[in-house]
């Protein structure tokens, strides 16, 4: 069964870090386009960072670049997403996917196969 679990998320005050991590099971993720998006309520899901399966090439959001840091430990196949100098918008439910699509671009959640269940995160003092 293949399976991505979240984990990290919770509640942290502006300027504060979390780490985020995804844990995949049943399959191997070192042969899938990675992902983490976030969705605020009333907004539409919007990508913040993923890994291609091309090259491994990286993509952040505009939003988040210079903040957030995705990577990938294969040994644990496991990938996390790093956030520093958190911000109240960047509150939402973060979620990472897992897709089989050979792309350099990996930004579009419409091309992910597999989904974590989510993890909160709010910034608030």
């Amino acid at each position: 069964q293949l399976q991505l679990v979240e984990s990290g998320g919770g509640l942290v005050q502006p300027g504060g870090s979390l780490r985020l991590s995804c844990a995949a099971s049943g399959f191997t993720l070192d042969n899938y386009a990675i992902g983490w998006f976030r969705q605020a309520p009333g907004k539409e899901r919007e990508s913040v960072s993923c890994i291609s399966s091309v090259f491994g090439s990286t993509y952040y959001a505009n939003s988040v670049k210079g903040r957030f840091t995705i990577s990938k430990d294969n040994a644990k196949n496991t990938v996390y997403l790093q956030m520093n100098s958190l911000k109240p918008e960047d509150t939402a439910v973060y979620y990472c996917a897992a897709g089989t699509f050979i792309s350099a671009v990996c930004y579009d959640h419409h091309d992910y196969d597999y989904w974590g269940q989510g993890t909160q995160v709010t910034v608030s003092s």
